[in-house]
């Protein structure tokens, strides 16, 4: 269970290992957009995670980088493909970052560090925590970003009538906000646990 809770907290890929930041900005505008980015990224992390842990012995290492690519670039068509059949507006708002995920540093670090050492059950269990962990740090941006920046939740109105939203916050910059200020928060209560 281990391999599963580290990628919520300990090892989250983006509040602690700060991986993946493109996705993690660009997505972040609202929280439709961050539960899709951070599913589909979930769901090629635990499918790749499998599959090159299932192929770790029969891939050659000088070309493993290359394999993982493939592999990968396998399960990001597949779950491209799925949104543009299924789910057309979200795949229009997140755009060319479904693609992107080929190349997603979280994705290629555990399937190096993880998956290519580990038993499929493990690596499984690694890519559902890891792209949780990644779907939860999305969301918590995007909520923060999402009510300064437009005033609503999902869409849905959560202020007041007279509430006038700080529109920089849906902004790029307002991303780089939004993660320095849920980062410094976390390192301050981490901070006062360790006096405690």
């Amino acid at each position: 269970m281990n391999n599963f809770t580290k990628g919520l907290f300990k090892e989250n890929p983006v509040l602690v290992l700060l991986l993946g930041m493109c996705p993690s900005l660009a997505t972040t505008t609202s929280v439709i957009n961050a539960i899709g980015m951070g599913l589909s990224a979930m769901v090629v992390l635990i499918c790749s995670n499998a599959v090159i842990s299932a192929l770790r012995k029969c891939i050659p290492s000088k070309v493993r980088i290359a394999a993982y690519i493939v592999i990968i670039a396998t399960f990001v068509t597949i779950v491209d493909m799925l949104l543009k059949a299924y789910m057309f507006s979200l795949s229009k708002s997140l755009g060319v970052f479904i693609p992107l995920i080929v190349v997603n540093c979280i994705i290629l670090a555990r399937a190096e560090a993880f998956a290519s050492k580990n038993t499929v059950w493990q690596s499984v269990l690694d890519g559902a925590g890891m792209g949780l962990g990644f779907t939860i740090a999305l969301v918590i941006i995007a909520t923060v970003r999402e009510i300064l920046g437009a005033g609503t939740w999902c869409g849905l109105p959560v202020t007041t009538s007279g509430y006038q939203p700080a529109l920089m916050f849906i902004l790029p910059a307002g991303g780089f906000l939004s993660l320095g200020l849920i980062l410094a928060a976390i390192n301050l209560i981490k901070g006062g646990k360790k006096h405690e």
